[in-house]
């Protein structure tokens, strides 16, 4: 399985999303990016680590191109707004792309440039950076938004 790594503001809400799509095998929350070795969602929100709730996505390459879960990278937030997702604040929010090959960084870098130029006049503020240690979440963390649409019973 391929892997990719993206940073979009609060995880919860960009699950979801990846899990409804085909080739998507699997997808985990957590944190990358920071200084601190296996942090908590409480070390995360105090913004001292430095790490950005993130998504790790696993897809079978077959099915689905990373540049088809790069697009929906794009369009499922504000790659504009720096350390903010709507009311999310913070360095933990931020936009990033962690990169786990020479591939993934060099079609990140070309599609930042061509949306940098045909859409957002250069405003994209969306980190591109090599993986480093990605650190799962806390198990309540893991598809939050379905866990409370059964809690609620929620279609």
């Amino acid at each position: 399985m391929n892997k990719a790594i993206f940073a979009a503001g609060c995880f919860w809400c960009i699950q979801e999303i990846y899990d409804a799509m085909d080739g998507v095998t699997k997808t985990t929350v957590g944190y990358i990016g920071g200084n601190t070795q296996s942090p908590t969602y409480e070390d995360v929100c105090t913004g001292d680590t430095n790490h950005a709730e993130a998504i790790e996505i696993e897809y079978d390459e077959t099915i689905i191109k990373f540049e088809t879960l790069l697009n929906t990278f794009w369009e499922i937030h504000d790659p504009t707004t720096l350390n903010r997702q709507g009311p999310d604040v913070g360095t933990q929010y931020r936009s990033a792309i962690f990169y786990t090959n020479e591939e993934q960084r060099i079609k990140s870098e070309e599609s930042k440039k061509n949306l940098n130029i045909n859409k957002f006049n250069g405003k994209i503020v969306t980190e591109i950076t090599k993986a480093t240690t990605f650190y799962p979440a806390e198990e309540y963390h893991q598809h939050y938004n379905l866990k409370m649409k059964k809690k609620y019973g929620i279609s």
